[in-house]
Order: C-alpha cells, then structure tokens, then sequence
C-alpha cells in the first residue's frame, strides 16, 4: 500500500542517512521483524537489548512508509478521550491507558539520550476548545485527567488570550508531552548494536512473498528467493497489516500536514507549546528546532491513494488558513505539504500481541494519532512475551477485544 504522497518535510530534511542492503541469504534468527519504521525499529531495540537475536526486513528503502509522514508529536492522550474511554473499558484500564502513553514518552526520552539523538524536546501540550460547545465535555476530561494523575491546568478564554494569544472558550494545559522526528529517530535507532561480524541485520528492499506459520516456529520467502526461518515473527507492517488479520480492527483514513517556511524567530507562542482542539477530525500544530511551524489535520476516510493525493493541495490551503485564523498576526507562507495513512480502533486503543490465528506470531500495531508511544509500549509488550514473562498491560492491548 502506498502510505504516503507528497513532500514529508522530514524526508526533504534528513534525505537518507544511513543505508542498509537487501537480503542476498538464506538465514536463520530467533526472532524476525518485519517492518522497518518506528514500530518495527524499537521492537528491535528492546529485543537486542533483551538478548533476543532478530532480524528486520521491509520491502521499502527504511522510513518510507508512514514514519517519514509522522508529524511526530508525542502525547498521553489518545484519540479517545479520556472521560470517553472509562465509559468504554472503564476506568481503570481506561487511566492505565494513558498513563502507559506518559510512561511511553518519559523512556523515549531516556532512549533518545542513551542513543545520542537530538531531535527530541519535551514540551507542554493545550488542548483547547473548538467551539463553545465543547467546553463541557473539555471540563470532564479536565476532571478525569487531574483524578488520573496528570499534571494539569483549566484555562479560561481570558487566561488562553493572555497567554497564548489566541482566543478559545476554554483548554487543558498539559505539563506532558514531547515531540521528535520519527524518521530521523528510526534511522538512529536501526544504528544500535552491530552483531559480531560488525552487521547490523537490517534489510530493506527486500519484500516477503510468503509465510508459513507453524507450531514450530515460522518460515518467509523473499521475492528474491531467500528463506527465513525464525521462531518467532513479529508484524511491524502498520495499517499493511490488515490484509494477514481476518477481522476488520481499523478504519483506514488519510491526514494532511503542511509547513512553514523558516522565520528568524524560534519563539511563535508560549513556550511553543503543542496545540490541538476538540474537532472532528481535530486541527493540530507544533514548531520545529530550525523555526518552522507545522500544521495537521483535515483527516477524510481513507479510499486509495489516488483520491487521497489529489486533495493535498486543497488540503493544504485549508491548513494554512485554520493557522491564519487562529495567529492572523503570524504571516505563515508554506513550504511543503504531504497526506499519510493512518488507521482508527474503535476504542482508540493500539493492537499489540499474539494473534491466535497465526501461530508463533506478535503485531505491533500503533494505529491513531499516538502511534509512536504506542510502540513503545508494544516494543515491552512483545519483548515480555516472547522471553515467556508475564505483563501486566497486554491484556489491554490484546486481540481479545475484538468481538467485545
């Protein structure tokens, strides 16, 4: 599938930093990884540093797919709200939930420093009201997240216009979050940890036409012929991975991004904090390092890639005009503009784990707008469940849920 279109400024930025062969052998591993975005790259950094031998294979060049789309914010929030959530699973798993995707954020930020990466910022987040009408519902939210534990403010509209400078009925203002640049922080994290004969054990380029699942462990065909063998398999193919499970577990929709041009100031609001609001489909916003601001949004269901690129232009217009509204002082000239694929649950909740119907198998499936932390947490998951410990929050993940 073609997961993105366009000029991912991510892309245009890094180009490619590092790169990495085909698979020309037939080998044998414990554990094969395919898929090499951000999913399938901290998977792999949890099980090296686990003891686990694998190997990782994507039929792309590496980032190609979604990652290189990703506008890369990372949240505690997920795409359902957290006083919706505890209606839907409860409260406990419901706070779980997102305190696993706090807990997400924090370790990336010992990851990045153990592995020397730079692009990474912890930042505040505002959640802020589309319309008078949410700010009931952002009341609640505000309830249930204080009682979960977050550190959290209510703001009002006077108190949003003092600070930020934009006017809106109400915010949450959240001291979680951070944001980064999945693409560049895949292609670091696929550095870590070179085998004895000085090979990383990543391959690109290199699609698997076929699989066979067994009770003894699990058999790929390459296209260019190549058979691997390993005990386990893990799936870090993202939306991809709807065409090996059964049961419909996503909705496929697209998402536009556009960005600035560089300014000569860094500084665009307070603290440059990450912003988004309560619409549906939600508008969001963030800054980079070299003084850009980005803008995404605009999501449609997703069709083929085809319809889905031909609105990039309209799309980004659109964006550019939901900022001008919001900061009319700030003159916002775009640079780039790219669409990516991404998927919904209906709980909002990632797939991660075992699926019955293909044994001695393992999903890393993010899916939503918190797809990176979400890796995260199923980089621990599976790393758990392959070295046979018990973990605590798979459940909450599990495939289990799907009938419910």
């Amino acid at each position: 599938m073609n997961l993105q279109s366009g000029y991912p400024f991510w892309l245009i930025k890094d180009g490619m930093p590092f790169t990495f062969p085909k698979l020309a052998k037939n080998t044998t591993t414990d554990v094969v990884i395919i898929g090499a975005g951000i999913s399938g790259a901290l998977v792999r950094y949890y099980l090296l540093n686990a003891g686990i031998k694998c190997i990782m294979v994507d039929s792309r060049t590496i980032g190609l797919g979604s990652t290189c789309s990703s506008t890369s914010l990372l949240q505690y929030e997920i795409d359902t709200p957290l006083s919706e959530l505890k209606k839907m699973i409860g409260e406990k798993g419901a706070e779980r939930a997102f305190q696993l995707c706090n807990y997400a954020i924090e370790e990336l930020g010992r990851i990045v420093k153990k592995i020397g990466f730079k692009d990474f910022e912890f930042k505040k987040s505002l959640y802020y009201a589309a319309y008078k009408k949410d700010i009931l519902f952002l009341k609640e939210e505000y309830a249930a997240r204080k009682k979960a534990g977050f550190d959290v403010r209510y703001l009002e509209e006077k108190d949003i216009l003092k600070t930020f400078g934009f006017s809106s009925a109400g915010a949450i203002l959240s001291n979680h979050g951070a944001q980064t640049n999945a693409y560049g922080l895949t292609h670091k994290l696929l550095q870590y940890k070179k085998d004895k004969k000085g090979a990383l054990g990543v391959y690109d380029r290199t699609p698997v036409i076929r699989i066979s699942h067994t009770a003894e462990g699990v058999v790929l065909e390459t296209e260019q012929g190549y058979i691997l063998k390993a005990k386990k398999l893990v799936y870090a193919t993202g939306y991809e991975s709807v065409d090996f499970i059964a049961e419909k577990i996503v909705d496929l929709k697209s998402t536009y991004a556009v960005i600035s041009e560089q300014y000569e100031t860094k500084t665009f609001w307070k603290d440059n904090v990450m912003l988004w609001n309560t619409a549906d489909p939600y508008l969001y916003m963030r800054t980079t390092p070299d003084g850009r601001i980005l803008i995404g949004g605009r999501d449609e269901d997703f069709y083929n890639p085809g319809r889905r690129d031909k609105l990039i232009g309209k799309k980004a217009r659109q964006l550019s005009g939901d900022f001008r509204k919001l900061f009319p002082d700030i003159s916002f000239k775009q640079e780039f503009s790219w669409t990516g694929t991404f998927g919904a649950t209906k709980d909002g909740l990632p797939y991660i784990g075992e699926y019955s119907k293909l044994p001695n198998s393992y999903f890393a499936l993010g899916f939503g707008g918190n797809g990176i932390t979400f890796s995260l947490i199923a980089a621990e998951i599976i790393t758990d469940m392959i070295l046979g410990n018990e973990n605590e929050d798979a459940a909450l993940f599990s495939f289990e849920r799907i009938n419910k």
